[in-house]
């Protein structure tokens, strides 16, 4: 409550800044030929704060997904080592049964031990059979004995790993929960902040996003590290191209944080779902895809591979050639077409 708190007073310091040319809702406004330098600075500043709040909310997007990750994996966690203590407890009761068997056959011999029962054998050949018995019925009871004791260790070790896992997982419900939190703080800071604006400084807002993203497309083009891929073909393995046409159907459809589909998408749940179209299981977040997948220089990128943006990895969108990539953008976007260069690119990654 406190940062979106915080938030919302950023808000409005940003719109209720001396010189910002905002008409109060309702209020009569004169008509004007365009904005003022003053204006269009203040509309800078709200693009600025906008995107500052949505990479943040981006970020911490990817904090609650890998906490869901990891608590399904903590779960499967703790109902491994359930079913393996069920396992041994039924192999605790085994024994102890034998173990009972073992003591009522020694009661209903009246309570003798082997070793006396055979000195008082009649028969000189039952006394040497008997002793072999003997010695093999006591290495029988010690191996059940140490059976037990190691069964009885071993659930122990099961509880106590339990009671880790356990712990981990309310960890990890934990920083879920602090994420979510986080997540609707810097969105409804952006929401206020952009519901602030009249409907023609919210288009004029959307074509200063869409300038800047082409200015930065344009001096990446002509970088050294995209020099040669405006006009390249899409070539693509087969597993490629299909992850490529699973994304691009989904052009139009809303970007919802934690989304995979079918109707809305957040960045590595479009990803996700297209490379899982093209039969690949890669990671749920760009962080972990960052991480994990192989990485190829972004002059050797192919339709498919995946273009992570941002210092923190917080951001993915799949190349589908011709420097271009296809994402789920930010809330309030849809699933689109932008340049490869329009954001800050961390790297590439290829799945397989």
């Amino acid at each position: 409550m406190a940062a979106a708190t915080a938030l919302a007073s950023a808000v409005i310091g940003v719109l209720g800044a001396p010189g910002v040319a905002y008409a109060a809702p309702g209020t009569p406004q004169p008509p004007s030929p365009g904005p003022s330098a003053g204006a269009t600075r203040s509309l800078e500043d709200v693009h600025k704060e906008v995107e500052t709040l949505y990479r943040k909310a981006e970020a911490a997007t990817d904090a609650y997904n890998a906490a869901g990750e990891q608590l399904r994996l903590q779960e499967k966690s703790v109902e491994e080592i359930t079913r393996r203590m069920t396992a041994a407890q039924e192999r605790m009761d085994r024994l102890r049964n034998e173990a009972g068997a073992l003591a009522r056959a020694q009661y209903r011999s009246g309570g003798l031990t082997p070793q006396t029962q055979l000195f008082f054998s009649a028969s000189p050949d039952n006394f040497l059979s008997g002793v072999a018995l003997a010695r093999k019925g006591e290495q029988a009871t010690r191996g059940l004995l140490a059976q037990v004791e190691a069964l009885r260790g071993e659930l122990q070790g099961h509880a106590k790993a339990a009671d880790e896992r356990r712990k981990a997982l309310d960890a990890e419900r934990g920083k879920k929960e602090a994420a979510k939190k986080e997540i609707e703080a810097r969105l409804e800071a952006a929401k206020k902040l952009e519901s602030r604006l009249e409907e023609k400084e919210r288009e004029r807002l959307r074509q200063l996003e869409e300038e800047r993203a082409r200015q930065a497309q344009t001096a990446w083009l002509a970088s050294d590290a995209g020099k040669g891929l405006a006009g390249q073909g899409s070539a693509a393995t087969g597993e490629g191209k299909r992850a490529v046409d699973f994304a691009t159907a989904q052009i139009g459809k809303d970007y919802v944080w934690g989304a995979e589909g079918p109707q809305s998408f957040d960045c590595s749940g479009l990803t996700l779902k297209a490379w899982a179209a093209a039969g690949r299981a890669i990671p749920r977040t760009s962080q972990e895809q960052w991480r994990q997948l192989a990485k190829v220089d972004v002059k050797d990128m192919r339709a498919g591979d995946l273009v992570i943006y941002f210092s923190d990895a917080s951001h993915v969108g799949m190349y589908v050639g011709d420097g271009t990539i296809v994402h789920a953008p930010r809330p309030g976007r849809q699933v689109t077409l932008a340049g490869a260069g329009s954001m800050p690119i961390l790297g590439v990654v290829r799945p397989g």
